[in-house]
């Protein structure tokens, strides 16, 4: 008897209870110096918290699209070449409005930043900086993301 509990748990129940991961989209803003690649972090709005641009994709946008959409709200990415498909992904726990944690799959699309502007629509909500690729994996809590930035 309990193996048959057990294989109905495995088989019918527990799929069909497993939810997919909701997407989102975020943007690796970056810029070659002389010293190195340097990272454009912000903060988050509610924990300040050091991140990348990210948000959830946009109807009429694919997803490179959407991340740049992201990048300009959030960081004042006037202009930079994106990449069409990602370089990596990484999950994490969002917090959502009303309290609830809900895992998140994001898929991180590369920018090469051409322009910056000091006027964009989310400017007195976050911080933002350029970091060394190492730094910025130092302040990230997310293991898949630290990697991601471990290997620029």
């Amino acid at each position: 008897m309990n193996r048959v509990i057990t294989q109905a748990w495995e088989e019918i129940l527990r799929p069909m209870l497993k939810r997919p991961l909701r997407l989102q989209v975020a943007a690796l803003c970056y810029r070659q110096t002389e010293g190195g690649t340097d990272v454009l972090m912000i903060t988050s709005r509610g924990t300040g918290r050091w991140i990348l641009p990210k948000g959830w994709p946009m109807d009429g946008k694919n997803g490179a699209q959407s991340a740049l959409q992201e990048a300009w709200e959030e960081a004042g990415v006037k202009q930079a070449e994106v990449l069409g498909a990602p370089i990596g992904r990484y999950e994490y726990d969002k917090r959502l409005s009303h309290g609830v944690e809900e895992r998140v799959e994001t898929l991180v699309y590369s920018a090469k930043v051409m322009e910056l502007s000091t006027d964009y629509p989310e400017r007195h909500q976050r911080k933002r900086k350029w970091m060394r690729a190492e730094a910025a994996a130092n302040k990230v809590q997310e293991p898949q993301l630290k990697a991601l930035l471990r290997q620029l």
